[in-house]
């Protein structure tokens, strides 16, 4: 597997790709010279951000990739002790519409069973459980989503609005929810906005000590990746991992 990554001087990105002897690392100039090689097919995908703002990278995948989906996001891939989650967006969109919000489950999703071929358990997250704070706009989204998702994927379980803890715990579940078919067992963590989300995934990763890949960035016709600027070796091995599984699907 060929991967471009602009920064690949750098001793984070070489400490990591070393973990990977069938991986190879071709160098770029910059992000277009990246996308360059992409586009003429000489590399399997594209990995950037460690010296580059998110706006910077994202621009540069939106002026030179095809998209497959009508908007693009991105999914953060969470593990520990076995178990997976994908959490998003905590890299892209601040305020999704609820169409957006749309495009960002679905492709989430299907990053997720790409990853680990398992059924799709999706929580879509709020300060609510099933109408216990009121009315508000954001949940009104999650309204719309969830019928669509369902009509569309009958295979997958979606559900919401729920708060966090009744997500992942079954005893939460239980009084709060105890009609739920997820039953505290998510494994795919939808957030209303990218305030949440990136402080969602930090907080797992710098707290809780699970190990992150991402951003993934989703919606385009190949997988790629907007490293944060402030990406450890661990966070870029197990994105350079997430994105061989997703390349070879």
């Amino acid at each position: 597997m060929k991967i471009v990554i602009p920064e690949s001087e750098s001793d984070v990105i070489k400490e990591a790709a070393s973990a990977y002897p069938d991986v190879s690392l071709v160098p770029a100039s910059s992000l277009q010279q990246a996308a360059n090689l992409v586009n003429a097919g000489l590399v399997d995908t594209m990995i950037s951000g460690l010296d580059y703002s998110t706006r910077d990278v994202i621009l540069c995948f939106k002026d030179n990739f095809k998209m497959e989906s009508k908007f693009f996001s991105s999914c953060f891939i969470c593990s520990k002790n076995g178990q997976n989650l994908a959490l998003a967006d905590g890299g892209i969109n601040k305020d999704p519409t609820k169409e957006q919000l749309y495009c960002i489950v679905e492709d989430t999703a299907k990053t997720y069973q790409k990853c680990f071929n398992d059924q799709p358990r999706i929580a879509m997250l709020s300060y609510s459980t099933n109408g216990s704070g009121g009315k508000n706009p954001d949940l009104e989204k999650i309204y719309y989503v969830i019928p669509k998702i369902r009509e569309k994927h009958p295979d997958w379980l979606i559900e919401g609005e729920m708060q966090l803890d009744t997500a992942v715990s079954y005893q939460v579940s239980e009084k709060k929810m105890p009609d739920s078919a997820i039953h505290g067992h998510a494994n795919i963590l939808i957030v209303p906005d990218l305030n949440s989300g990136n402080i969602l995934y930090k907080s797992l990763e710098y707290l809780g000590g699970w190990r992150v890949a991402g951003p993934i960035v989703q919606g385009f016709s190949l997988p790629l990746s907007d490293l944060s600027r402030g990406s450890t070796v661990d966070n870029v091995k197990y994105t350079i991992e997430i994105l061989k599984k997703l390349c070879m699907v």
